[in-house]
């Protein structure tokens, strides 16, 4: 047999207050540690949370605040449990959310916890491919599997050990040690940030921000997973310069967890334009934003300012100056065979130059009627024709994340005000969106609209009025 199948083992499965680590707490633990085809020791132990468990958790574990009343602090077992784990591979389903809560736990009980992990759901992706899915219920239907009860810590850990024996009765000894290898293996830091990065990295949404010598701001990106997305920018050989530099320059790392995408969205988008990140270069909104607005009753375009609330009409185009706008008309002007006279391009009266030239239709001279003139600006400016805001005032978009983690992102014409956020089971967040938008109301920002408009045209649920009605 190889090193890993013969290394200490150590199936772990808790039971938590909810769904983040550093707001929520374990109520039970369940260990079950092994070597070999052996088990050494099973231990499981109930554990007071010290704060509010959600009617959710109690229906779906069976455990109520009652049965914690006596239960002992997690610092009470931190020393017990952080003796049974030294030295082993965690084991564990869905790895990364039980790892998060024992570490986050032992660091708040003076402990500094760090093991090699082994996640059940990569390894029965990789051996079981055909399986619709992988989470525990499927994995014990499947191979039939032993669990005296479902969502209590002993017995799902039970039941990955079961998994662990089919594993190796089914497979060749190498393939297991070699997928093993893989499931476990480390992405490696650079050197100057602490190793313990990669398992503070959480894996849901969010924006993580890289600094440089002095605190400069280096980098600012979104993800969907946080931790893979970081550890992304490490993983194999740099493929560009800023990729290389952003390796060597970085000495801090920083995120925020966002419900969602649209909140990653959102805040990336904010984060660029507040701090301006050396090597962003896409995203830097803000500043002025223009648009042509052409009104139904008149032939000649008006430019609005987008920060002065959505106008009315259609609109089309945004644009940082008054020289880019007017640049970008004559440019339409020339290739539509518009009238520079009527569209405001030139003054006096009479014909326009380009009438004189062939190069316009005649509607300064009345051989083209305004009405079809507007209709063919209109037709010619199509393709950046603004989305008009299809609501009577402002809206929430509601997002929720894994484990009661939710945001209402409030949008009033296009504009971001600000977001609500509430952790399911933390008593001192906001239990409810009618509370004050936390974050200042900003102006237009491009790179928020093109945001918005493509979250919601593929995704129109979960957008509520604002202020939530009763």
């Amino acid at each position: 047999m190889t090193a890993l199948l013969d290394a200490p083992l150590a199936f772990v499965d808790v039971e938590t207050t909810g769904g983040h680590p550093l707001y929520h707490r374990i109520i039970e633990i369940g260990v079950v540690l092994a070597q070999g085809e052996k088990i050494e020791e099973s231990w499981t132990t109930l554990v007071n949370p010290g704060t509010w468990l959600p009617p959710t958790i109690q229906r779906l574990t069976g455990i109520d605040p009652g049965s914690l009343a006596d239960a002992p602090p997690f610092r009470a077992i931190a020393d017990e449990l952080a003796t049974r784990l030294e030295g082993r591979l965690f084991i564990a389903h869905n790895a990364r959310f039980d790892y998060g809560f024992v570490r986050n736990e032992l660091k708040r009980a003076g402990h500094a916890f760090d093991a090699r992990l082994a996640c059940t759901v990569k390894l029965s992706r990789r051996f079981y491919p055909e399986m619709a899915h992988h989470n525990l219920d499927a994995l014990i239907a499947h191979h039939e599997l032993a669990c005296a009860a479902r969502h209590r810590a002993l017995p799902d850990a039970m039941a990955l050990w079961q998994f662990w024996r089919v594993l190796r009765a089914s497979w060749p000894p190498a393939r297991l040690e070699a997928a093993l290898a893989e499931v476990t293996r480390r992405t490696p830091i650079p050197p100057q940030l602490p190793p313990e990065l990669a398992d503070e990295l959480p894996q849901g949404a969010g924006v993580y921000r890289f600094y440089g010598e002095g605190d400069a701001p280096l980098y600012v990106g979104k993800a969907k997973n946080l931790r893979e997305r970081v550890l992304a920018h490490w993983g194999g050989a740099p493929r560009s310069l800023k990729a290389r530099r952003l390796s060597t320059q970085t000495t801090r790392v920083e995120w925020t967890e966002t419900a969602g995408e649209l909140g990653a969205m959102l805040l990336e988008a904010r984060c660029v334009r507040e701090s301006l990140p050396v090597y962003n270069r896409r995203l830097r909104g803000g500043g002025e934003a223009l648009s042509w607005q052409f009104e139904d009753d008149a032939a000649t375009p008006r430019l609005v300012s987008l920060d002065d609330g959505w106008p009315a009409g259609d609109c089309f185009g945004i644009y940082r100056t008054t020289r880019e706008a007017t640049s970008a008309l004559e440019h339409l002007a020339r290739e539509h065979g518009l009238c520079a006279r009527v569209l405001g391009l030139e003054g006096g009266e009479g014909s326009c130059f380009a009438y004189q030239l062939q190069r316009c239709r005649g509607a300064c001279v009345g051989a083209e009627s305004p009405q079809r003139h507007l209709a063919r600006s209109k037709l010619a400016f199509a393709p950046q024709r603004l989305k008009p805001w299809p609501y009577e005032g402002a809206v929430a978009v509601h997002e929720r994340a894994f484990g009661g983690f939710e945001q209402w992102h409030v949008i009033d014409g296009w504009r971001y005000l600000g977001t609500v956020t509430r952790h399911e089971g933390v008593e001192d967040l906001p239990p409810e969106p009618e509370l004050a938008v936390q974050g200042p109301a900003v102006g237009f920002d491009v790179d928020v609209y093109r945001a918005l408009t493509g979250f919601l045209a593929a995704r129109p649920r979960g957008v509520v009025p604002w202020p939530p009605r009763a």
